[in-house]
């Protein structure tokens, strides 16, 4: 059980019809893909072709804001705000897409962007299945 798991199950308040296993793999996948899009911008910095990579970076460090954000905003039950929620998954989900398909171009040259571009597809994923269900 991961931290999040045990935070969500020990607040005080219900989270009425939210799938909490939904929720949960959303949060989860945010803070992961925030951790991926970090971490490949910072090895695109290093690769020897920067200027390629320049909007890679740029993408990477889009996203991971928005997932770090997304993230905390879903781990917060109190004071719920339903069109808050959704536009923040929506910003997340739409990072994550873009953020994906631009590391897609690098990934048959650079092993740190099809990693990130796997995280962020399951971001993408997470944050569209947690759309459906508010």
């Amino acid at each position: 059980m991961t931290i999040a798991d045990q935070m969500l199950r020990t607040h005080p308040k219900d989270l009425g019809d939210l799938d909490q296993a939904a929720l949960l793999a959303c949060i989860q996948a945010c803070i992961e893909c925030a951790q991926a899009c970090s971490a490949c911008a910072d090895a695109c910095l290093s690769e020897d072709m920067i200027a390629d990579l320049t909007k890679c970076v740029r993408t990477n460090l889009d996203c991971a804001d928005l997932c770090e954000t997304t993230g905390r905003i879903l781990s917060r039950r109190t004071g719920y705000d339903a069109n808050v929620t959704r536009a923040t998954l929506e910003a997340c989900r739409t990072a994550c897409a873009a953020c994906a398909d631009e590391c897609e171009q690098h990934a048959g040259m650079h092993e740190h962007c099809r990693v990130c571009e796997e995280a962020c597809r399951r971001c993408e994923q997470a944050c569209e299945k947690l759309l459906g269900l508010l």
